[in-house]
C-alpha cells in the first residue's frame, strides 16, 4: 500500500467512484425548472432531499448526505466537494461540506474548516426558504460561543425546519441528530427526555423510509443503554444492510448487541466494519490509519468476552505489527486494547510487557481524526479518569502486592483532577478500585470492602456504558470478587447482578455470579448462571480453566439431580 504523509488528509487513487444513493428526488436545474427524477445505484441507503442544485450535482450531493448520516465524514466531504465542483453555485453542497466538520456525538468540531466551506457560497446562490433555514442553522452551529450553547441553538433552529414539514425525511433526520448532539455523558441521572425524543423522531422516519441510513443509525444512538436497547434491536439488525459500504454502519449495530450481551452478533458486526474499512482504504489508496481501529478495539474486547483469548492476543499483536510496518501514519493507537486484555485475562504478572508501547510512539496516543490532520483542539477525557495503561499497570501491581505498587500509586495520585466534574468521579472510582485491590491482596478485606463499596456508590451515579466499559474494571464486578474472597458470597451475588445490569453478559461478572451462587448454596441459581456463562463462552478456547469449571459444575449438578 502506498501513501504520502505530505497529504493533509488523504490521497485518492483516482477520481470519485459514483456509487452513491438510491434516490428519487425532485430536482431543479440552475434555472429552477423542474427536471426528471434521478435514480442512483446505492450502497449507502435511500435519500429523498429536494434541492435547488443542478441535475449533474445530485448524485454527488445525495451520496454526501447519505455518507454523512453514517458518519463517514471523509467520503461525504469528497462527495460534497465534487457536487460544488460540478455546480459552483450549489449552496447546499458547501453546507454539507461544512457539516462534515461537526461530529455531533463526539463533541469534535473544526469551526475554521466549516466556516471556510460556508464562506465559499456565492452571494447570488439560489436558495429556497428551507435551504436558507439550513444554512442559517449551520451558521449558529459554527458561530461564536460555547459549544454546548451552539448545539442547543442549532437544535432549536432545526426544530423549526422540522415543524414546518414533519414528514420531510431530512428535516426529521437532522433534527433527531441535533437533539442527540446536545447530550453529554455527564448528563446521566438528569432524565432521558432528549434521547427518547430523538428516538421517536428516528422511529417515525424509519417507519416511512426503512432504508434511510440516518433513521436506523439515530435509533441505535438514542436507545444505546441497557434499559432501552431492545427497542433498537430491529434497526440494529437492519442498519448494516442499509449501508453495507460504510464501515460505521457495519459497526453501529454492535452497540445494541453489546447492551444485550449478544457477543457473536457483536463480533460479526465489528469484523464486517473492519473489513469494510480495509476495502475502502485499499480501494482508494488512502492512509492505513483511516482503517476502522475503533471497531478493531471493540472486536478485541468482544473476543475477550467470548473467552477467545488467543484471538484477542492476535489482535493485540496485530496492532503492534501494524505500527512496526507503517509507523505512526499507519495506526490510530488505542491503549484500551492492551489494558482490556490485561484486566480481562487477569495477566497481572505480564502486565508491563503487554502494556508496553511501541518504541517511537511517544507518551500520548494518536488522536488525530485522520493521518495528516491536526489533532482535535480538545482531547477526549481518559478512560477511568486515568490513562488506560496507568490504571491497568497499577491495578495489576495492586493485585500482586508488587514492590512497584507504591511508585505506580504516586503516578495515580499525580493524575488527580484539579476540578470537580465527571472525570473527577471516574478518577475517584478508579483510584478506590486500585486501593481496594491492594488491600485485598494483603488480606485486609474490611479495608478493601470499604474502598470498593465507595467506588461502586460513585459508579452508580455515572452513565451506563454504551460500549466497552469506560471503567475498564467495573467497580461492582470487582466488589463481588472481593466479597467472594472474603467469604461473603450472598453479598457478592448482589454486586455481580448489579454489574450485569449495567453491562449485560460480561464474562467475569457471569462467572462471578455463578461462583457466588454456588458458594451460597443456591444450586438452581448457580446452574442457571453457569449455563449463561457457558452460552457466552460457547466458542471459547477449550483450554480455559473457567470453561472447564463451568462444565464440571454442570455435569456434577446433573449427576446429583439424576441420583435424587
Amino acid at each position: 500500500m502506498k501513501f504520502s504523509p505530505s497529504s493533509r488528509f488523504f490521497k485518492l487513487a483516482a477520481g470519485l467512484t459514483l456509487v452513491g444513493v438510491t434516490a428519487v428526488v425532485a430536482l431543479t436545474d440552475q434555472k429552477a425548472k423542474p427536471a426528471a427524477a434521478v435514480p442512483v445505484e446505492s450502497h449507502l441507503g435511500t435519500i429523498n432531499f429536494p434541492n435547488s442544485g443542478s441535475a449533474a450535482a445530485q448524485p454527488y450531493f445525495l451520496r454526501g448526505v447519505a455518507a454523512l448520516h453514517s458518519f463517514w465524514y471523509e467520503e461525504a466531504r469528497e462527495a460534497f466537494q465534487e457536487a460544488t465542483k460540478v455546480d459552483p453555485s450549489f449552496a447546499l453542497g458547501y453546507w454539507g461540506e461544512a457539516l462534515t466538520w461537526n461530529h455531533s456525538l463526539w463533541q469534535f468540531q473544526d469551526r475554521e474548516a466549516a466556516n471556510a466551506a460556508l464562506a465559499r457560497i456565492p452571494a447570488d446562490a439560489k436558495l429556497n426558504p428551507q435551504e436558507r433555514a439550513y444554512l442559517d442553522a449551520a451558521r449558529l452551529l459554527f458561530g461564536p460561543g460555547e459549544k454546548l450553547a451552539r448545539d442547543y441553538a442549532y437544535a432549536a433552529a432545526l426544530e423549526k425546519i422540522y415543524q414546518a414539514n414533519p414528514k420531510n425525511d431530512e428535516a426529521t433526520a437532522f433534527y433527531a441528530l441535533a437533539i442527540l448532539g446536545t447530550t453529554r455523558t455527564s448528563d446521566y441521572g438528569k432524565g432521558y427526555v432528549r434521547q427518547v425524543k430523538a428516538g421517536a423522531l428516528a422511529l417515525d422516519l424509519y417507519t416511512r423510509n426503512p432504508n434511510h441510513p440516518g433513521a436506523a443509525h439515530y435509533i441505535i444512538h438514542a436507545f444505546d443503554d441497557p434499559e432501552h436497547a431492545i427497542l433498537a434491536l430491529p434497526a440494529a439488525r437492519r442498519y448494516a444492510e442499509i449501508a453495507p459500504e460504510a464501515h460505521h454502519a457495519q459497526h453501529m449495530p454492535s452497540h445494541i448487541f453489546l447492551q444485550l450481551g449478544l457477543w457473536d452478533d457483536a463480533a460479526q458486526s465489528n469484523q464486517s466494519a473492519w473489513q469494510a474499512s480495509v476495502n475502502w482504504v485499499e480501494g482508494k489508496n488512502l492512509f492505513p490509519s483511516l482503517r476502522d481501529f475503533h471497531s478493531y478495539h471493540w472486536l478485541t474486547y468482544i473476543r475477550l468476552q467470548q473467552g477467545r483469548y488467543a484471538d484477542a492476543q492476535k489482535l493485540l499483536d496485530g496492532l503492534n505489527e501494524t505500527y512496526a510496518q507503517y509507523g505512526p501514519a499507519g495506526v490510530r493507537w488505542n491503549d484500551d486494547i492492551a489494558a482490556a486484555y490485561v484486566i480481562e485475562t487477569q495477566a497481572w504478572a505480564d502486565a508491563e510487557q503487554l502494556l508496553a508501547r511501541p518504541k517511537g510512539l511517544g507518551t500520548a496516543p494518536i488522536t488525530a481524526e485522520y493521518c495528516g490532520a491536526p489533532p482535535p483542539p480538545t482531547q477526549r477525557e481518559p478512560n477511568n479518569g486515568l490513562p488506560s495503561t496507568l490504571f491497568a499497570r497499577a491495578f495489576a501491581a495492586a493485585n500482586r502486592n508488587a514492590p512497584e505498587f507504591e511508585q505506580l500509586w504516586a503516578q495515580v495520585e499525580a493524575e488527580r483532577p484539579t476540578e470537580n466534574g465527571y472525570r473527577a468521579k471516574l478518577w475517584e472510582i478508579s483510584s478506590l478500585t486500585i486501593k481496594s485491590a491492594h488491600a485485598a491482596a494483603q488480606g485486609h478485606y474490611d479495608e478493601a470492602i470499604t474502598a470498593i463499596d465507595r467506588a461502586s456508590q460513585i459508579e452508580a451515579q455515572t452513565a451506563k456504558p454504551n460500549g466497552p466499559p469506560r471503567l475498564i474494571k467495573p467497580s461492582h464486578e470487582f466488589y463481588g470478587e472481593v466479597l467472594l474472597r472474603a467469604g461473603r458470597p450472598q453479598e457478592a451475588v448482589k454486586q455481580f447482578e448489579t454489574s450485569l445490569s449495567r453491562q449485560a453478559g460480561r464474562a467475569l461478572s457471569l462467572l462471578g455470579l455463578a461462583r457466588a451462587k454456588a458458594q451460597a448454596g443456591d444450586r438452581a441459581g448457580a446452574t442457571a448462571a453457569y449455563q449463561n456463562f457457558n452460552r457466552a463462552w460457547h466458542l471459547a478456547d477449550a483450554s480455559q480453566p473457567a470453561l472447564q469449571e463451568a462444565k464440571s459444575y454442570l455435569q456434577g449438578n446433573a449427576t446429583q439431580l439424576a441420583q435424587r
